[in-house]
This record gives structure tokens, sequence and C-alpha cells, in this order.
């Protein structure tokens, strides 16, 4: 049995819904962030050393890294489903999607998190950050305004790994500036299964 262990509002709630997607049994351990810092709590370094989520367990492997998390369940449980033939060029798409999710596109939004808590002192930053961000999202605008999702008309584990970015970058209330990322966004936040990992999950601010 899969168990999810979930921080409420994180990368987590993607693997919820991807396990919902495929129809998978799977337990919830649930983690509170702190009310103050917004910090995982220090129990989830019992589950892995480095004390984030998402994290699952699965007999006797624990994985880590959302990714990471999304292929091992798609490959190892989804039978086929959600990725495209391993021997078909789409299959290096959707692989380098996975990747790129928050091995670039969010690396520009998290640096922006984080300069914007120095106020004055982050300034100088501010113009480097903001051309980034414009760049990753507007090539993702580009790509989507073609298409339903990331690989075309196929939903795919590459939908549920950037869904991240699209939420992230309305919850900054700058989807709206980008037509094609914010059609898919809440075309995603439509779907059934994502409604029912919020209802197993429970409440995830980032979706709206």
């Amino acid at each position: 049995m899969i168990v999810v262990h979930h921080l409420n509002d994180s990368r987590s709630h993607r693997i919820l819904w991807l396990l919902e997607e495929l129809g998978l049994p799977y337990e919830i351990k649930n983690y509170q962030r702190d009310a103050t810092t917004r910090l995982a709590p220090p129990e989830l370094k019992a589950v892995h050393p480095l004390g984030k989520s998402p994290v699952v367990t699965d007999g006797g492997r624990t994985i880590i890294e959302s990714g990471a998390i999304i292929d091992y369940v798609i490959r190892r449980h989804g039978g086929g489903r959600l990725q495209p033939d391993p021997a078909s060029p789409d299959y290096d798409e959707y692989v380098q999607w996975l990747h790129y999710a928050e091995g670039s596109a969010m690396l520009p939004l998290m640096l922006q998190m984080y300069v914007a808590r120095l106020g004055e002192a982050g300034a100088p930053l501010k113009p480097r950050i903001d051309s980034e961000i414009a760049n990753h999202l507007g090539y993702v605008d580009n790509v989507l305004r073609n298409r339903k999702f990331l690989l075309g008309d196929e939903f795919s584990g590459a939908d549920v790994q950037m869904s991240f970015i699209g939420e992230v970058v309305g919850a900054f209330g700058k989807r709206g500036e980008y037509s094609g990322l914010d059609a898919w966004s809440k075309g995603l936040q439509a779907r059934p299964a994502y409604r029912r990992a919020i209802e197993r999950g429970g409440v995830y601010n980032l979706a709206r």
C-alpha cells in the first residue's frame, strides 16, 4: 500500500491527485506546517532525513522528490497509463517536463518568494528575477496556447508535475497575464480527481 506523507499546502497535493487519477488505493499520513514559520514539522524527518514533503513509502521503499515519485508511481503502478510509450518521441518530451518543473521553472518563483522578504535589500535582484520568471512563463504559455495538455491532447503525469507552477503563479496574481497557462491550470483544477484529492487531503489554498 502506498502511503503519502502529506503536508498541507505543499507539493504533496500533486501526489494525492496522481493517485486519484490512477484510481490506486493509498493511505495519507497528515502533517501540518508551523503556523508561524510555515515550515514542515520535525516529525517528517522520521520518514526521511530531509524532513520534506512529498515523500511516499511503498512496502520497503521510501521515495522523495515530486518528479521521482510521479515517475515511480506511474512506472510501477500505472499499467501504461499517464505516460507515453517509452519508445516514442513523446516520451522524451514527457521526461523533459518532469525535470523542467523543479529544475528550471520553479527556481525564479522561489527566488521571488525569498527575496520579497528582504524588502528594499532585495531590490537589486528583482529585475533579473522578473526577467527569468517572464522567460519561463512565456515559454510554458506559448506551448499551452496550442495544446490542451503539455503533450497535446493526452493528459499525463507531466501535467501533474507542472501543475504546481501554474498554482504558484496564480498565488502571485500573475496567471491572468498568460492565457494559455491560465486556461490549462483551470482545466486541471476542474478535473474530478483533482477535487477528490482535495477532499481527501484537506484544504489546498493554492487551488485558485
